[in-house]
């Protein structure tokens, strides 16, 4: 930007060195949030991984469980099995701040005696599938926590990112063009004061 917005004055460029500091400190400090919001995207996302691992060994682990228990009590015996309560379930949220996002760590509290009635004819193959149902669901609900934590902790530095490269690439900059512009203004009025001098003594030591 080449057109002064201010009247090119000593105390101009001082104050404009001035704001050129508070928004290198400001840059400083978004550039070392985004690298610390990247990091703790990654750790986020590694953990993500290893419980969307363990997911799938669980999921197959109930599918198998599943299949025992409708082998012992054929599918229709299986469909009138009791079922299991979940009215005492409660959805446990624990939160923290991390660099103005907030995160979470999300657990379900079943009820460790949930069945609504006491099966006509139980099985260790039907109580193995509840079970592994149960883990299922409860490692689901961690998920869903990590999950939301990704995108909270994505939108923040995706934000971060955009301030610190217009800081970078569009204030700073601009601050910088101002001051070339400014001082190089002021080096030539005091050139021309300078000449005015010289030819002032001169004319007067020629009189």
């Amino acid at each position: 930007m080449s057109t002064m917005r201010t009247v090119p004055t000593r105390s101009a460029v001082l104050e404009l060195k001035a704001e050129r500091l508070v928004v290198s400190e400001a840059y400083n400090f978004l550039d070392e949030k985004r690298l610390l919001l990247a990091a703790e995207l990654l750790r986020q996302l590694a953990e993500y991984e290893r419980l969307q691992q363990e997911f799938e060994q669980l999921r197959q682990q109930a599918v198998t469980a599943l299949l025992h228990a409708v082998a012992q009590h054929g599918l229709q015996g299986l469909s009138v099995y009791p079922v299991a309560s979940i009215k005492a379930t409660r959805f446990e949220t624990e939160t923290r701040n991390f660099m103005g996002v907030i995160l979470a760590d999300t657990r379900l509290q079943l009820a460790e005696d949930s069945a609504a009635a006491i099966a006509a004819c139980p099985s260790s193959e039907a109580n193995n599938c509840k079970v592994a149902f149960r883990k299922l669901l409860d490692l689901s609900s961690h998920i869903a926590g990590v999950s939301g934590n990704l995108y909270r902790l994505l939108v923040e530095y995706r934000l971060t990112e955009r301030r610190a490269r217009a800081l970078e690439n569009v204030i700073l900059p601009e601050i910088e063009e101002m001051l070339h512009v400014m001082t190089t203004h002021l080096e030539e009025l005091e050139f021309e004061d300078a000449v005015r001098v010289r030819i002032r003594s001169r004319a007067a030591s020629g009189a």
